[in-house]
């Protein structure tokens, strides 16, 4: 059998069943879908675990006990505020200015989920689209299958014995690339959910449907010299070792503050971080990545130890974090590019004027304007950073993995962190069922046309050209300025 044949045939049958239940679903109440999102996150809280170590064992990426608090969070905190939520029907109701906005879902959406966390990623696109009314149909991650349909299989049949119109959670059990570009432009297709797929954000784009791009961040981290330094250097810290450097919002490289660059090296090399050599580094390099520029197998998510092992350096025991000290950022530089692994490059700057344009450089360089991260107490400093830098979120004083998703925030919680990589998302949000609905506007009658209390100024028209002529036009129009 042809396989790209039947993963576009079955895509197709998909995307038909999906919408079909979406004609029942979109009669649920909000009361009837959080009831099944309930039993959905219910029933999956149960094999955290599980879901956890099969991730860990299929992908290669990360440590299983940090994939855990990724899931957890998902189900405990994350569904903590969407039990605050009210998405579908009347969200909102004005009875001064006799409005109302009523939640509207967009329809049936495709979903696709990272490798790199795909297990926490899969179970919040599914409960945020069931509980926006939504149905949604994934394509999973060619090497994250077994884990993702593991998950999807537990939410759907709690979801579809509490009520959930079968179709309306589903997903690709044959997946190959023509058929996942066949659910994206499948004529059913309402909205594309993309989470850490690069490869086929083009694809979404070139299937004219509306898509939010949600993946992992290019993150300059800056750390400016009136800020608590101890606190931003242990945030860094746990932030970038943490599920060994693949959370979507972890720092990639960190400015420093020339003032206080002795201060920050020694923290860090006390808690794990080793200052490579120049020579190290571009060893290290080389394994990381292809003459294509794209990652090697084998160097993603995996710790420092082994990459300091597999790269022949020699480390300490305790070796947590490796860092190579950098200049300039340039095409030709590794280290300027996304680091999905415990690393980070290391800018010195002399101010914070300078360290601002590092960051320009360094969020420009991979065009995806995810997450920016500035440590300071001061606070001119901080909104300057927040006024002009094109990022999604700027988060302050914050380990940047658990800030951006709403753990050490009150940013909305959320595993799904939009940016407009590439152009081509439709939002920079935190991703959330808010996003999965258009709001239909309804406006009572308030007054009739005729109490309207318009005022008309008489038109002159001016046919003489006559430079008095001209001069009268000027003055008549400074006059009617000044009188309005």
């Amino acid at each position: 059998m042809d396989k790209d044949l039947v993963s576009i045939q079955e895509s197709r049958v998909l995307m038909e069943n999906a919408a079909k239940a979406h004609q029942e679903l979109a009669t649920f109440s909000q009361e009837k879908l959080d009831a099944i999102v309930e039993a959905m996150a219910e029933s999956v809280s149960t094999q955290v675990e599980r879901l956890a170590k099969i991730s860990a064992e299929e992908t290669g990426y990360g440590y299983w006990e940090d994939k855990v608090t990724k899931n957890l969070f998902v189900l405990q905190q994350v569904v903590t505020y969407l039990r605050t939520l009210k998405c579908v029907g009347v969200i909102a109701r004005d009875d001064t200015q006799r409005t109302m906005d009523i939640g509207v879902p967009f329809g049936v959406l495709a979903g696709l989920c990272p490798v790199t966390s795909p297990v926490s990623t899969t179970i919040y696109k599914a409960l945020i689209a069931i509980k926006s009314g939504n149905s949604i149909v994934f394509s999973p991650h060619p090497h994250a299958t077994k884990c993702i349909k593991a998950a999807l299989d537990c939410m759907i049949e709690a979801a579809e014995q509490n009520g959930l119109p079968q179709g309306s959670l589903a997903y690709m059990d044959t997946v190959t690339r023509d058929g996942t570009k066949e659910l994206l432009n499948h004529p059913n297709t309402s909205l594309i959910l993309i989470s850490g797929v690069p490869g086929m954000a083009e694809l979404g784009r070139f299937s004219g449907k509306p898509v939010i791009y949600s993946g992992t961040g290019n993150g300059p981290a800056f750390i400016e010299r009136s800020a608590d330094v101890p606190q931003a250097v242990k945030d860094i810290m746990s932030s970038k070792v943490f599920d060994n450097g693949i959370a979507s919002g972890a720092e990639h490289s960190i400015i420093v503050d020339s003032c206080i660059e002795p201060q920050v090296r020694s923290l860090m090399q006390a808690q794990g971080a080793y200052f490579m050599t120049e020579e190290e580094s571009c060893t290290l390099a080389n394994l990381l990545f292809s003459e294509s520029g794209k990652h090697r197998p084998g160097m993603v998510g995996v710790s420092a130890k082994q990459l300091a092992s597999r790269s022949n350096i020699s480390v300490p025991d305790n070796t947590r974090l490796l860092v190579a000290e950098r200049k300039y950022v340039a095409k030709s530089d590794p280290y300027s590019r996304e680091l999905l692994a415990p690393m980070l490059a290391y800018y010195v700057e002399d101010d914070w004027q300078d360290a601002c344009e590092k960051c320009i450089e360094l969020l420009l360089h991979v065009r995806n304007a995810h997450t920016l991260t500035i440590h300071s107490k001061n606070e001119e400093v901080i909104s300057l950073f927040a006024l002009k830098k094109s990022v999604g979120r700027l988060l302050v004083n914050t380990p940047a993995s658990f800030g951006g998703i709403g753990l050490t925030t009150n940013l909305i919680p959320s595993v799904s962190l939009a940016n407009r990589s590439y152009g081509q998302g439709m939002t920079a949000d935190n991703v959330s069922p808010s996003n999965l609905i258009y709001i239909r506007k309804v406006g009572y009658g308030v007054r009739q046309v005729d109490e309207v209390p318009f005022k008309q100024e008489p038109i002159i028209q001016y046919h003489d050209r006559s430079i008095d002529a001209v001069q009268k036009v000027i003055q008549d129009a400074l006059r009617m300025i000044q009188n309005s």
